[in-house]
């Protein structure tokens, strides 16, 4: 519009302690607007400079003179219009953050989605949850991965990504402010919701999809589709209940089915549809006291205007790279298993990060001579070998959900711990020499990496840090491949891969937004345009 305002903003940097001091923060604006009298103002973005002490906040201002008016930070709430009853009916197998984004992207487009998802309702999954940590028993449909809004509704609700050449963030994340979220995270560099708050999100956008005339269906799995004319024509499904089948008849299918659908891997092979093995990585979850982290990423600083203290560390040990993975500062380890049989952690925090423990994954890269060396071969060897960790992590913990776990110096000077310290892992850790029990290039690389973390991070080798085994759910083991231009399978017309399940994403945010656009592929299609 010819008499909109430019947008105004300015750097601004201050020790962390005064910003939410009464005019420490506006005093340091003043100071840095120099091109008239200050009027309203706002931050627009704001982080932490923690290198050195005192820790600064650095933070862009968004401001306006006095006399004029400064816009909201949200933009205008989103309109998904109720769709006409003729409309075409693309299937989206799997609710999570690709899944929920495809489907919005549906029906913004007059397309009508026929959601798939295999467990239950965001809150009902909850006491398949607790199931596990209490009874040790995993429901195969419905768990920490499995259910409506995937893996990350229960597994903390980190946002950030550095997928910027995929669709619009911003965007993506003013969807979900408008559907609850803390506008906070428009503004934070790291932005969080936790899991605490992520599932009554997760259902306001499940009403309004259903209010647009969305189906969801929940508690039936993807198991068969059928052809016509060479294209995608029904999708079959089979319920969790009582294993009857239904056919869904659609124009597409967008598979947003998560890094952990192994059956839906091997169902696509046993189909002759190319899949492909991909590199992962795999390793441990360390938990150290949050005090102690605080102490050493904020040099000593203490007070309640710094969050919980994260780190992020990273190194080359050999042909394979060791790295932290989904840190959870206040945080808890929780136990991700899909099926019976197989152990596996990850980690989360709840939206304050006030609990008394920080963990993180380390975790090193797998490649195909590593798979290969192991004995697995072929599209699924990837996955297969991840497996096998996975069964052995169970075996040595004593076939329940309790998990292999080792004290962080004990692993690295290669003798068992007699004890265990204190842990947020609720189903219980048993003590085990980790060496034993991880692949022998996992567990060598690993005690390199730390020993060069301890160096890094002085005091990172705490006594009572604890390694809790495996972390291998980091990313796809699998990837299935897609056309660059209309990113659909090349063997199967109307067939889109998505997300973290076919190899394309890394977390809730790249996933969505990997939804997204592949869903405005399928709109593409069907309209012809």
């Amino acid at each position: 519009m010819a008499n909109e305002l430019p947008k105004r903003t300015v750097r601004v940097r201050l020790p962390a302690r005064d910003v939410d001091q009464p005019g420490r923060l506006e005093d340091a604006v003043r100071q840095a607007v120099s091109t008239g009298p200050l009027g309203a103002w706002r931050v627009d973005r704001r982080s932490l400079d923690a290198r050195k002490r005192p820790v600064m906040a650095e933070l862009t201002i968004h401001y306006v003179h006095e006399g004029e008016t400064l816009g909201p930070l949200e933009q205008a709430g989103q309109n998904w219009p109720r769709l006409p009853e003729d409309a075409p009916r693309v299937a989206v197998i799997g609710m999570g953050p690709a899944g929920l984004y495809a489907a919005l992207e549906l029906v913004t487009n007059g397309i009508r989605p026929v959601i798939i998802e295999r467990g239950g309702p965001v809150r009902e999954r909850r006491r398949d949850l607790v199931r596990i940590t209490r009874e040790h028993l995993v429901d195969p449909d419905s768990n920490y991965c499995f259910g409506e809004g995937g893996a990350g509704t229960y597994s903390d609700g980190k946002l950030y990504t550095r997928s910027h050449k995929r669709g619009d963030i911003r965007s993506a994340l003013e969807i979900l402010v408008h559907h609850g979220a803390d506008p906070s995270i428009l503004v934070d560099t790291h932005p969080h919701i936790g899991t605490n708050k992520l599932p009554a999100i997760i259902e306001r956008m499940r009403a309004t999809l259903i209010e647009a005339g969305a189906e969801v269906h929940f508690h039936e799995r993807w198991v068969d589709w059928s052809t016509q004319s060479g294209a995608v024509r029904t999708v079959v499904t089979e319920s969790v209940k009582d294993g009857n089948r239904r056919e869904h008849l659609v124009e597409s299918v967008i598979v947003a089915t998560g890094h952990s659908a192994r059956d839906v891997f091997r169902m696509l092979h046993r189909r002759g549809l190319t899949i492909e093995a991909k590199p992962f990585a795999l390793g441990v979850r360390v938990e150290h006291p949050q005090s102690y982290v605080d102490r050493i990423q904020y040099h000593g600083e203490q007070g309640d205007w710094l969050p919980p203290a994260s780190y992020k560390l990273v190194c080359q040990v050999g042909d394979h790279g060791v790295h932290s993975f989904c840190m959870c500062p206040g945080g808890i380890i929780a136990p991700c298993a899909t099926a019976p049989e197989e152990v596996v952690t990850n980690g989360w925090s709840p939206s304050k990060r006030n609990n008394p423990f920080a963990n993180s994954g380390i975790v090193v890269t797998v490649g195909e001579a590593d798979w290969e060396r192991a004995g697995f071969e072929g599209p699924l060897a990837a996955m297969e070998f991840q497996a096998s960790v996975e069964r052995a992590a169970w075996l040595a913990a004593g076939q329940t959900q309790r998990a292999p776990a080792q004290r962080l110096l004990d692993f690295v000077n290669r003798r068992p711990s007699t004890t265990l310290p204190a842990c947020s892992y609720l189903p219980g850790i048993v003590p085990v020499n980790l060496h034993d029990v991880l692949p022998p290039f996992i567990a060598e690389a690993l005690r390199e990496g730390f020993v060069t973390f301890g160096n890094r991070m002085r005091g990172y080798l705490h006594p009572d840090a604890v390694l809790v085994a495996p972390e291998s759910r980091t990313s796809s083991p699998v990837r299935i491949p897609r056309d660059g231009q209309s990113l659909q399978h090349p063997q199967l017309p109307g067939f889109y891969p998505c997300g973290e399940g076919a190899g394309y994403a890394g977390g809730i945010l790249s996933a969505a937004l990997d939804g997204q656009r592949v869903a405005a592929a399928a709109v593409k299609k069907l309209k012809g345009s």
